[in-house]
């Protein structure tokens, strides 16, 4: 990130709610850069936008505890505890930040993930690459990597999405 894109500042805010409600959460126009951090209300299994609701056992889900939502952008499944950090970045498209390329756009997301995660002690990079797809990975998010999503010794670490309207682009990251 240069210096004149951190100049621009970021509204960040809390969001508590279940996940359904958070996926379905649209920026206030005009949109400006956002950081959404998401708290939920009950653990949630989230499904990809091409995935169907016929793959889970809803009946379990309910009996555990565990609501069923969807998002809007594709990949896999994710579980997401209430103690998940959830964190969604908004980004208008007359922004610096902006790249007309889907997958190099999630570069700077991921590296700044990366650098998050050294203040902590964790070594992690950025793919670069493209999907690395296995066996699971379209029924599961983390059996997979993309674009920009973050690694640490060899394991998927934060697993990035997003979701581009005409006014803005929505990063999604667990």
């Amino acid at each position: 990130m240069t210096s004149a894109n951190t100049a621009v500042p970021w509204a960040v805010r809390d969001l508590p709610g279940p996940a359904s409600a958070l996926h379905r959460r649209l920026p206030d126009e005009p949109v400006t850069r956002q950081v959404w951090i998401a708290t939920l209300a009950e653990p949630a299994l989230v499904l990809g936008s091409t995935q169907s609701p016929a793959i889970v056992r809803t009946a379990e889900l309910q009996r555990q505890g565990i609501e069923l939502a969807s998002r809007r952008s594709g990949g896999g499944a994710v579980l997401l505890t209430r103690d998940a950090l959830w964190i969604d970045v908004i980004v208008p498209r007359d922004d610096p930040l902006w790249d007309d390329d889907v997958n190099r756009s999630f570069g700077w997301l991921g590296a700044s993930w990366c650098r998050a995660l050294s203040t902590l002690g964790v070594e992690a990079q950025v793919h670069t690459g493209g999907l690395d797809r296995t066996p699971a990975s379209k029924l599961v998010c983390f059996a997979g990597v993309g674009p920009g999503e973050v690694v640490a010794g060899g394991d998927k670490v934060v697993g990035l999405s997003q979701r581009r309207t005409r006014s803005h682009a929505r990063f999604q990251g667990v």
